[in-house]
């Protein structure tokens, strides 16, 4: 037997079946059943969207609580990990998809107040960096209930204060900043995501985004007259910078309000957790998704984990539900091997139903193969 191998696995979550944390831990127990005398490193990781939270708590970040309305106002709680002076804020965990009152879309009247309340808390506890992960929206507000809920006023032709929701931002005329949170020009603001949308037009925040979160034909072009208006309103400037489709258009806010910047989701996430170091002395990479497709390619989690090992000369391979990708396009990443759920359990359902299990015996395969 050779020395004792050290292996990486750096998974994104199996979205609707497990979590990174969860990946990671079925592929180590597999992993450690072919290779008892291997040294394990669990990194979980994620692009910015749902999970990016769990996966800094789970490499040790403080892990905060808010009281934060979800997408539709209803009272809820949201989190987001502190390490230092750096917080990392899911716009899922607060305002996603999956906060929405028994599932029900609200795409007219939806909002990101709730993300508002949870950054106004992280610069209350004093952060300097702020990273915003946008993703998983259930919104198409431009980002103005997040601005609301930091001090905003956005105001109407009569001077009336306009209530949250995408919508109503048709009749905005004025964004009155006087009132913003004193900290936030002091505060350095970093937006991780994956999508390169500009807020307005065919490719858009709404027209590409908005029928996901329920929005109908007949609602479209009413969210895509708010957004005009309400960039016109704010920056008109920042309309077409790429990411300020982001998650309803928050991207837009952040970016024209906020001052932020736009960088690649898994590469911030990589950097924050300095996973080149993690990368020391490691004779393997492990990472995933649930799947693994042409989407994949452009910048999603496992990407860049592979990006990352190649850079450091650690061969990486790739442990996915399954995959569309070719032997050959699989290798043009930069994966040695591809493993997949499928090939043992092709039924997509009873995958999903016992992926710890199968990920475990995946995990097993890879030890054999590779250590």
């Amino acid at each position: 037997m050779t020395s004792a191998p050290r292996v990486v696995i750096a998974p994104d979550k199996y979205k609707g079946s497990l979590t990174a944390p969860e990946v990671a831990g079925a592929l180590a127990a597999g992993i450690t059943r072919a290779r008892p005398d291997a040294e394990i490193c669990q990194v979980p990781v994620a692009d910015g969207g749902d999970g990016t939270v769990d996966a800094f708590v789970a490499a040790g970040w403080e892990r905060i609580e808010v009281d934060a309305p979800g997408p539709t106002g209803a009272p809820d709680t949201a989190a987001y990990a502190v390490h230092g002076t750096t917080a990392v804020i899911e716009l899922a965990a607060a305002v996603g998809l999956t906060k929405l009152p028994g599932g029900q879309s609200d795409p007219l009247g939806a909002h990101t107040y709730g993300l508002g309340v949870v950054i106004a808390h992280a610069l209350d506890r004093g952060a300097t960096d702020i990273v915003l992960g946008l993703g998983g929206s259930a919104s198409t507000d431009g980002g103005a209930g997040m601005l609301q809920a930091l001090g905003a006023r956005i105001l109407d032709a009569d001077g009336a204060e306009l209530s949250t929701g995408g919508a109503t931002l048709a009749r905005a005329t004025q964004l009155d900043r006087t009132g913003l949170h004193p900290r936030i020009a002091t505060v350095s603001f970093t937006l991780a995501c994956d999508v390169d949308n500009p807020l307005l037009g065919p490719t858009g925040a709404v027209a590409v985004y908005a029928p996901q979160k329920g929005a109908t034909p007949s609602e479209l072009p009413i969210l895509e007259a708010a957004l005009t208006n309400w960039a016109a309103v704010v920056a008109p400037e920042f309309a077409e910078v790429s990411g300020a489709g982001a998650a309803g258009g928050t991207g837009f806010g952040a970016l024209a309000v906020l001052g932020a910047q736009v960088r690649s989701g898994i590469e911030v996430v990589l950097e924050l957790l300095d996973f080149p170091t993690l990368l020391d002395g490691a004779t393997l990479v492990v990472t995933g998704e649930g799947a693994l497709d042409s989407q994949s390619l452009h910048g999603k989690a496992p990407i860049g984990v592979c990006e990352a090992a190649r850079k450091a000369a650690v061969p990486v391979v790739a442990a996915v539900g399954r995959t569309q990708l070719t032997p050959n396009e699989i290798r043009a990443a930069g994966f040695t091997a591809c493993y997949t759920l499928a090939d043992l359990e092709p039924d997509p359902a009873r995958s999903i139903a016992d992926a710890a299990q199968l990920l475990a015996r995946v995990g097993e395969q890879i030890g054999v193969d590779n250590l």
